[in-house]
């Protein structure tokens, strides 16, 4: 679209946002002429808003306590009857704040956990002990549930094994006292 001016000329209209304007009205040229700075303020605003909120969101995913374990199954592979029915899990604080070990039940009444009631502070190790009832007699997996202060709040540990009867004795005939009968 072409201007002419009151001399006469004609000259190409340029976009309203580039047009220099001397008047200080709240013309629509006028306004127009800001409103790729707002654009581009805003889309910055929006990036680094979104750029803090990733940052917060992966920095509290690392904080708080959380517990570590070397391992979460062990096997007792086959033990006999009455054998050793203790085995420990190891675990460390890798957390930034105090463990809480709030509860820890096993899955039946032949496994019974025990763990450390105080807080764990982060660096420091510790044990859960389970005990497995090893008078029954054959193959078993048995979990304990862990309830912490984490998030996820449980873990699941698993003992795993058999346990072998007693080998039977032969009877060897009574003794008659080297009397002959």
């Amino acid at each position: 679209m072409d201007i002419v001016n009151s001399a006469g000329i004609s000259r190409q209209n340029t976009p309203a946002y580039f047009c220099p304007s001397n008047s200080n009205d709240n013309s629509i040229l006028h306004q127009k002429r800001y409103f790729p700075m707002k654009q581009v303020f805003s889309i910055l605003a929006f990036v680094l808003v979104g750029a803090f909120a990733a940052t917060a969101q992966t920095t509290n995913a690392t904080s708080g306590a959380v517990m570590t374990f070397e391992v979460t199954t062990i096997d007792y592979g086959n033990i006999d009857k009455g054998g050793d029915p203790i085995r420990k899990f190891k675990f460390t604080n890798t957390g930034n704040e105090p463990l809480i070990i709030k509860t820890a039940k096993g899955s039946c009444g032949c496994t019974v956990p025990t763990y450390p009631k105080e807080p764990i502070m982060p660096g420091e190790s510790n044990f859960i002990e389970v005990r497995y009832d090893t008078q029954r007699v054959g193959p078993f997996t048995k979990t304990v549930t862990l309830t912490t202060n984490e998030t996820p709040d449980s873990h699941t540990l698993t003992i795993k094994g058999e346990v072998k009867a007693a080998p039977t004795q032969e009877s060897v005939p009574a003794s008659t006292g080297g009397l002959r009968q």
